[in-house]
This record gives structure tokens, C-alpha cells and sequence, in this order.
């Protein structure tokens, strides 16, 4: 299924150490605040956020191995919460050297035109690091912006801009964005138009999130973060058009009238049990870093587990290695998950794993470990609540496969109906 570890005493160190000399408050396990208002501390939430990867070619053409050296990084990305002020979250988790940010904006993507690099005229705003035009993230660090002005409303696109000066070596990216980023020579932060931005990928770099804050907003904890592999990363769903299903349960919250800000935490490949060069680290390392630990968040959604007992179905080198996992081994990792959220305040809900019949993760083996998984989600009572993706999205005729309506042709990832249906499978109440 295509969809960091915690920093080491000595790393941390190192971090804080570098960062203190910038004259930041910064570590390599937490973001700072970055809120450099008057008066009284911000109340943010996230309102988007990407699960950071290292450097790899294993994907579609992507600058993450090759880095950037005097360049200026545009990327759109659609906030699921709003308010009047803004700020960013950089992660420069996978950097072995320390990352300059010589200057950066955000703005309200243009409206009315086809995915391109344009912003709404008179809405750029420059971003400020502990009231400095330039940052530096440490080495394996990340950090949050300032706040900014900016008025954003619930779906609306936002795009950040980023100008990196010198050369940055491999890049922290998240591979599979379904998105489209782009690159232009030279300082362009300011530009409104897309003029100069001649390159463009699928992948977004060192941008790990987006926080909002209304003025006199109450600390919230409502937010929902949907954790997983390729299938929460929105794998085989149409580029630019935000059909995930993280997409899709935020407009059905909003239609319904329950409005809440959802963020997506999926890494395409990812395991619960296992690291991966190519698909970020286990589960059970990343999961307070990439969705916990996000400001606001209330419940967690946990959907993993098909690669760890499908990788060693298929003969595809980047799958290796890949040990055999029980049903057991599997179920074990997941009530470590359990724990972690519970330890954070932070519901726990977890999801079926979907059939898998007629993909090259099916096997008699996978099969039989992942109706053993299932079994226990839906009668073991551990979990706070769950969904069961497995029956809604379901071939009736052959309850292991996908229906065809939702299948993307793959037999293991959904296509945008089927994202929608399993946004409809959730009962809302649950979260």
C-alpha cells in the first residue's frame, strides 16, 4: 500500500544548542509557539498538516535528494479550519545540517483558475520568526512561524512561500502530496502571479502545517486527525482537487453542521510495526510527533496495518525487507497506539483495514491475519470506538475484494468515491 523516530538525548541537544544560538526557542521533538504577539497567547489550531518523510527518489520525480540552493518554494495546501491569523510549522526533521529560511509569506491561494502558483492580490503577508524576517531550523528540528494577519475561512486554499538561500542539502518532504508544489530561481516570495514558477512536483518540502486563531478564541481541543499508510494519504486520488478521504469526512462534518478542523497523517507505505527507508518511520515511533502532538487535536483515527502483513506477499524490492507479521504481533503494535493517545488525552478510534482480494498484498496468509485484525477492532472493545471500512467498502459479491465502484484499479486503494464512502461510514457521533 503506497501511500521519526523521537530525536535521540544527544540529538535533541544538539538541536536546542544550535537553536539557542539563533536565538530560538526550538527543539527537536516539539514546535515552538513561534507567537510573537502582545498580550495574551494565541489559541491555535491546525488546520492542515503533512507527515514529514525523508529525502528518497523511490516516488515521482521529486527535488527532495537533490535539495534546493537559491530558490524560492511555493506550495498550496487547503486549511479545514479558520480564523483571522495564521502562522506555519516547518519541519527540518530528516536535515542533517541546519536549514535557512531567508524570508517567507503565506497568502489566500487565487481563486477561479486552474492549480497554478497565483495568489490573491493584496494578500500576501510576510511571515516572521520570533519577529525575524530569517530563521534557522536546526538539524532535525522544526519550529512555528509568528502569527499573521490573515483572514482564512474553512476550505480555502492557502499558499506558503518559501525562500531558501543557499544550498540545503537533502530535503524533509512528504512524498505523495496529490498536490502540486512549485519552484522558481531567486527571491519570488512576494510575486502575486505565477509567472516565474516554471517547475512544479507532487510532493511538499519542510512544510509540515498550518495553524489558525480566531481574536478571543477559546482553547479548543475538537480537531480530528486521521492516522495511517497510503490509504489516509489519499493514494489514487485526483491531483489538485482534495479528495481524500481526510477531505471528504471534513465536508461532511461541515454539511452536517459539526463543523471541525480534520488533518491528515497519513504516509503512503507506512507500517505500524516496522521503519521503512522509502515510507517513513513505524507507526509506533512517528504517531505523537505527526498527530498528537498537533494544537487542538481531541480524536485520533487509526487506520494501519495492510502493509505490515502485505509487504511480504509481493516480490517489489521497495516493499523489502518485510517480516512476516501475525495477527497478534499487529494487534499488539495497535494497543501501543492506544496507550500513547489515551496518555495524551486524545480519543482513540479505530478502522477495519479494507479488503485487499486481487492486490498484490493478498495472500492467503494476509488474508487470514487481517480478518483475524478485524475481528478484534469490532469485538475486543479497545478502542474507544470504530469504523468499519472493511463492510462499507466491500465487493457484496466478494466480501474480500473492493466493490468496482470504489477501487481505483488496483484492488488495494479506493478512487475518490470510495474515499467518500468511507468518509459516510463514520459515525460522526464517535469522534
Amino acid at each position: 500500500m503506497i501511500s521519526r523516530a523521537r530525536t535521540s538525548l544527544a540529538v535533541t541537544a544538539t538541536a536546542t544548542a544550535l537553536a539557542l544560538t539563533a536565538g530560538l526557542a526550538v527543539t527537536g521533538a516539539q514546535a515552538s509557539s513561534g507567537h510573537h504577539d502582545k498580550g495574551k497567547e494565541a489559541s491555535w489550531s491546525a488546520a492542515w498538516a503533512s507527515a514529514p518523510q525523508r529525502p528518497s527518489t523511490g516516488f515521482k520525480p521529486n527535488w527532495s535528494e537533490a535539495g534546493f540552493d537559491g530558490q524560492t518554494l511555493r506550495q498550496v495546501v487547503r486549511v479545514t479550519e479558520g480564523g483571522d491569523r495564521a502562522r506555519i510549522r516547518l519541519s527540518n526533521a530528516y536535515g542533517s545540517s541546519p536549514l535557512r529560511i531567508e524570508s517567507a509569506t503565506i497568502a489566500r491561494t487565487k481563486k477561479g483558475a486552474p492549480a497554478s502558483a497565483a495568489v490573491e492580490e493584496g494578500s500576501v503577508r510576510r511571515l516572521t520568526f520570533r519577529g525575524k524576517s530569517a530563521v534557522t531550523v536546526p538539524a532535525y528540528g522544526q519550529l512555528s512561524s509568528d502569527a499573521a494577519g490573515l483572514d482564512l475561512d474553512p476550505f480555502e486554499s492557502v499558499t506558503v512561500t518559501l525562500h531558501l538561500s543557499g544550498t540545503t542539502g537533502p530535503a524533509t518532504f512528504h512524498a505523495q502530496s496529490f498536490a502540486t508544489s512549485y519552484r522558481a530561481q531567486g527571491d519570488h516570495t512576494a510575486d502575486a502571479g505565477a509567472g516565474a514558477f516554471g517547475e512544479s512536483t507532487e510532493s511538499w518540502y519542510y512544510l509540515s502545517g498550518v495553524d489558525v486563531s480566531g481574536s478571543g478564541s477559546a482553547p479548543k481541543r475538537d480537531g480530528v486527525v486521521l492516522f495511517g499508510d497510503s490509504t489516509t494519504d489519499g493514494f489514487a486520488s485526483s491531483t489538485d482537487r482534495n479528495r481524500r478521504w481526510s477531505d471528504a469526512l471534513a465536508e461532511r462534518l461541515d454539511r452536517t453542521g459539526k463543523q471541525r478542523p480534520v488533518l491528515n497523517a497519513g504516509i503512503g507505505g507506512n507500517l505500524v510495526l516496522n521503519d521503512s527507508a522509502w515510507y517513513g518511520e513505524k507507526g509506533i515511533n512517528r504517531l505523537s510527533r505527526d498527530a498528537l502532538d498537533l494544537p487542538g487535536v481531541g480524536t485520533v483515527v487509526i487506520l494501519e496495518g495492510l502493509n505490515d502483513i502485505g509487504f511480504s506477499e509481493t516480490d517489489k524490492p521497495t516493499y523489502k525487507p518485510a517480516p512476516v507479521v501475525s495477527a497478534r504481533e499487529l494487534i499488539n503494535g495497535h494497543r501501543k497506539l492506544i496507550r500513547e493517545a489515551r496518555a495524551k488525552g486524545v480519543r482513540a478510534v479505530g478502522a477495519t483495514l479494507l479488503p485487499l482480494g486481487g492486490s498484490d498484498h493478498y495472500g492467503k496468509r494476509a488474508a487470514a491475519v487481517s480478518d483475524a485484525f478485524n475481528r478484534w477492532v469490532r469485538t475486543s472493545g479497545e478502542y474507544d470506538a470504530y469504523v468499519d471500512f472493511d463492510k462499507a467498502l466491500a465487493d457484496p459479491k466478494d466480501p474480500e475484494r473492493l466493490a468496482p465502484a470504489y477501487d481505483s484499479g488496483d484492488h488495494l486503494h479506493p478512487n475518490d468515491a470510495g474515499y467518500r464512502a468511507m468518509a459516510h461510514a463514520v459515525d460522526l457521533e464517535t469522534l
